[in-house]
């Protein structure tokens, strides 16, 4: 190659169209290590269903035993995913305020050894039931590319901050096949200021992680509903009322947060103890309520197809709410997106099917009521409106109800900011900086 060839190269791959070529190679790794804890997730689903199958069917003198034997190895995994998360403190949780930490200049991340770390802990964690989200992890994971990539291409301070939030978009987009998702998500929850060539980058990254990601789970949305009518007009009234109910729903979800990591500081244990107790819980929840276990994926479609008693739907709520919060107190790795979801989906049935009994709306009409649903909690928690709207558009691949969608994010927005209640990783953030100050009850959440 000539000299003027190579100049020429150099100069490109140094200039800002160059930045958003490094941004797609991010965007590539980024959705290779989201396929690979993707694939380990649905193994450990498989392998959970199995076990508690097994279970379920053993004679009654084998039950004790084989509770017993699961119990001491979820113990063990306990201890070993605590002694981890106490070593390197931060791959804890869904690591999404780590990434906001960074950008802030108040945390940093080191991608060797606690990229792989956090893929593995991740695994193990919600393979065994706990219930959190592959959400988090796949944009820390991304956003671990990003800081890894710089440190071979040395960028400038700015190109590295865009390398860094355009690998958590590709995350954010191979584990959803949410690529538009993926970049507003950079741009309003992350970098929170809009910027032509970070959105350039976020795209390219998020549309090249969404590809290795649907080369493999295919090009189809992430759930799989059944056809779906869009409301009528005059059934608009009650998504306002569905949106505030939301907002309620998701300051209690934060709140039983923010409960069970203080109640988990009161416990005379070590705190890397902490993991085996939801470790533990899970078996009788698994036992009993499988559904309520790992992300909650198969529950929202569940709940798409089959008709669930009110009763059993508020059960499951209950249920789901508390266990995600008591599994993400613990420390360990694993998001909120798809547990926050879960709920949703929950609440929104429980409202479609109130509505139903009342004659406002017919049976069918229930799942748009779980979509909605979903779309309210999302932005009553995270107060990422437009990031909620358009991410349930592409997980649920239907465009038809995007007005109700606009309406009922909206209104969960504007109640969620007349309760006062703080975007979920802006407080998680404050407490782990927080604890790291080791300040204590000075910390506040709302």
């Amino acid at each position: 190659m000539k000299k003027s060839s190579r100049l020429a190269l150099y100069v490109a791959w140094h200039s800002k169209t160059g930045i958003v070529f490094r941004s797609i190679a991010v965007g590539i790794l980024s959705g290779f290590f989201v396929l690979l804890f993707r694939l380990g997730l649905n193994r450990g689903e498989i392998l959970r269903k199995h076990l508690y199958a097994r279970l379920a069917s053993a004679p009654p003198a084998d039950l004790g035993p084989r509770i017993a034997v699961l119990a001491f190895a979820l113990a063990g995994l306990g201890l070993l995913l605590g002694l981890i998360s106490k070593k390197y403190p931060m791959i804890k949780g869904s690591g999404i305020p780590q990434i906001k930490g960074e950008l802030l200049g108040k945390m940093s991340h080191s991608w060797l050894p606690e990229l792989p770390l956090k893929l593995l802990s991740g695994i193990a964690s919600i393979g065994a039931g706990l219930s959190l989200g592959r959400e988090g992890p796949s944009v820390q994971m991304g956003a671990y590319i990003g800081k890894a990539f710089s440190k071979i291409v040395k960028p400038s301070a700015v190109e590295m901050r865009y390398l860094f939030i355009s690998g958590a978009s590709a995350g954010l987009a191979a584990a959803f096949n949410a690529p538009l998702a993926g970049v507003l998500f950079a741009l309003e929850e992350l970098h929170k200021h809009f910027s032509p060539l970070l959105l350039a980058c976020a795209m390219g990254a998020s549309a090249a992680g969404d590809l290795v990601s649907s080369s493999f789970f295919g090009l189809k949305p992430t759930f799989s509903f059944p056809p779906i009518t869009p409301l009528p007009f005059d059934r608009f009234p009650w998504l306002v009322v569905l949106g505030m109910a939301a907002a309620l729903g998701g300051d209690l979800f934060k709140r039983s947060l923010y409960g069970a990591q203080d109640l988990y500081k009161k416990l005379p244990v070590p705190d890397w103890t902490r993991p085996v107790l939801p470790l533990l819980v899970s078996i009788p929840v698994g036992f009993f309520l499988f559904e309520a276990t790992g992300g909650g994926h198969e529950l929202i479609e569940h709940l798409a197809v089959e008709q669930y008693a009110l009763e059993a739907i508020l059960a499951l709520f209950a249920v789901k709410e508390l266990f995600t919060a008591l599994s993400y107190g613990a420390g360990t790795a694993g998001g909120i997106f798809l547990p926050l979801l879960a709920c949703g989906a929950l609440l929104g049935t429980a409202f479609g099917t109130l509505l139903c009994a009342g004659g406002f709306c017919t049976e069918s009409e229930i799942v748009n009521f779980l979509i909605l649903g979903m779309a309210a909690y999302f932005t009553a928690v995270v107060r990422a409106p437009v990031t909620g709207a358009v991410l349930i558009l592409e997980m649920s691949g239907n465009l038809s109800h995007l007005g109700a969608l606009v309406l009922a994010c909206l209104s969960a927005q504007l109640t969620a900011g007349f309760i006062g209640s703080k975007p979920v990783y802006d407080a998680l953030l404050h407490r782990q900086l927080c604890t790291a100050r080791s300040c204590g009850s000075r910390c506040t959440d709302r």
